[in-house]
Order: C-alpha cells, then sequence, then structure tokens
C-alpha cells in the first residue's frame, strides 16, 4: 500500500514537470478586435516564435520577442524598448503554447497581456497583414 502511494505521487509529479502549466489563459478577444486595437494604436502585437521563425515570415505589425529570450530573463528594461507598458500587447506564436507561457511572464513585469490562441498562419488567414519580404 506504502508503496503504490508514493508511486502514484511520483507519478504525478513527473506529469506536473512535463505539463506546461500557465496561469495565463488565451484571450476571449475575436481577431477583429484585436486588428482595430492594433490599428488605433492601443495595443501591440508581439511575436514571441524564435528569430528564425520570424525570419520565415512574420506579421507586419508584429514586434519580436521571443520566449527564449523572455524565459533567459529579459531585463525589464529591455523588455520595455521593445513593447510600451501602456498597451495592450496581444502575442502569439505558433500554436497558441509559447504565447501562453510569454504572457506569464510578461505579466509579472506588470504587462497587460492578452495572448492569442491562433498561430502565425491563422493570423495570416483571419486577414493580418505578412511583412513584406
Amino acid at each position: 500500500m506504502r508503496i503504490s502511494i508514493l508511486f502514484g505521487a511520483m507519478i504525478i509529479g513527473l506529469a506536473g514537470l512535463m505539463s506546461p502549466v500557465c496561469g495565463a489563459d488565451h484571450t476571449k478577444d475575436s481577431t477583429d478586435v484585436v486588428k482595430k486595437a492594433i490599428a488605433d494604436d492601443k495595443a501591440v502585437l508581439l511575436d514571441v516564435r524564435e528569430k528564425s521563425e520570424w525570419e520565415d515570415g512574420h506579421l507586419k505589425d508584429a514586434k519580436l520577442l521571443s520566449w527564449s529570450e523572455l524565459k533567459a530573463g529579459a531585463k525589464p528594461e529591455d523588455v520595455a524598448k521593445i513593447i510600451p507598458k501602456d498597451k495592450i500587447v496581444y502575442c502569439h506564436c505558433a500554436s497558441g503554447v509559447r504565447s501562453l507561457k510569454a504572457a506569464d511572464a510578461l505579466q509579472k513585469l506588470g504587462y497587460d497581456v492578452r495572448p492569442l490562441k491562433p498561430g502565425y498562419m491563422d493570423l495570416l488567414k483571419a486577414g493580418f497583414a505578412p511583412a513584406p519580404k
């Protein structure tokens, strides 16, 4: 009995280490609301993919700050050079997972972050303009 309880606790602990635990949820804001907020200069679009992904194609209005840079401990003053604190930050990645992790990190720095579930390709399909190559 004691061994099975310990084994169960180990399995639960390992599962917790392997699953992404994020406090943020994907925003319920529609892509039209996001586009309008960006157009009205009330929000910024932040791409948290890696630089190599960015170079393969990115959205016209986006700024780049990769999740790996945030995870490595980007300094608040460096983050502030990329994204202003007085605007909503809509962050996106390729599939929505890194945007949640980035949102957690940025919220701890005092940003109003609304992670997007649609990834880069989905945002293109939703009518976000690609950056010229």
